[in-house]
């Protein structure tokens, strides 16, 4: 799987820190950067190559040629399948048989409360408060989904549903988005839908130029958290709080605009 775009923003910065490459800005786009290695970056690719070089041969060396000649085949597989995958979208990561559709579609209310009633009663033992306080809350979201900075996405898969995300572009005040019911199906987890989700709403939120995206949640999801932060995402504050029936830490992620995914 291909990294995420954010992961290697941060690689390159560490190594434009540490002196191993160089950038310069492009003469004929301002929006592209020219990298190169610096004299110290070539230095450690030496040192890099004469490590591992030997190595690899050693071990090849260890094989018959028919294994040798599946190694070479497999490697070639491999470098096609994620030519594959960079020339697709994060939708195309999903599983086929799993559909993305946006915009309000009769039961989601429902279903999406469902999800979450759930899943959170399970991770941190939230009752029905907090279900129907999801559930109120996509209410009073739906109608607004005729204004263009708002848009609501879900899963299905075979018909059923299994997972949303959700752009509010209003609550927060102008020009900043807010992030809400993100979930997917437990069945799902660990798939690519999550991921694919997320890259459809990030995407809206470029197109809509918002400044900041905001978002809620709990400590303890770990893999929402690394999800979120691979996309960008930075924890801005924590605390405790209440409102949901039970006293959990919570906390607040924020993207700025142009963020790399």
């Amino acid at each position: 799987m291909l990294l995420e775009k954010s992961t290697i923003s941060r690689l390159l910065k560490g190594l434009k820190a540490r002196g191993e490459i160089a950038e310069t800005r492009s003469e004929t786009d301002a929006r592209a950067k020219h990298l190169a290695l610096t004299p110290q970056g070539e230095q450690t690719l030496e040192v890099i190559v004469a490590f591992a070089a030997p190595r690899v041969s050693s071990a090849l060396s260890r094989l018959g040629e028919g294994q040798q000649v599946q190694v070479s085949d497999a490697l070639e597989a491999y470098a096609n399948a994620l030519t594959l995958c960079r020339a697709g979208t994060m939708a195309d990561m999903k599983p086929a048989n799993v559909s993305l559709a946006a915009g309000y579609a009769p039961g989601v209310i429902g279903a999406i409360a469902g999800l979450h009633g759930t899943y959170y009663a399970r991770e941190t033992g939230f009752a029905a408060a907090f279900e129907a306080t999801v559930a109120k809350g996509l209410a009073e979201f739906a109608p607004r989904l005729s204004n263009p900075v708002n848009q609501i996405w879900h899963a299905r898969r075979d018909g059923a549903f299994m997972g949303s995300i959700a752009i509010d572009g209003e609550d927060l005040g102008e020009g900043v988005g807010h992030l809400r019911w993100f979930i997917v199906s437990d069945a799902l987890r660990g798939t690519g839908v999550g991921r694919a989700l997320l890259g459809e709403a990030l995407n809206f939120c470029d197109q809509q130029s918002f400044k900041e995206i905001h978002l809620w949640t709990f400590k303890g999801l770990d893999a929402a958290r690394r999800l979120y932060e691979a996309n960008g995402f930075v924890l801005v504050d924590e605390y405790w709080g209440d409102q949901w029936g039970k006293k959990v830490r919570e906390q607040r992620f924020v993207r700025q605009l142009g963020a790399e995914q």
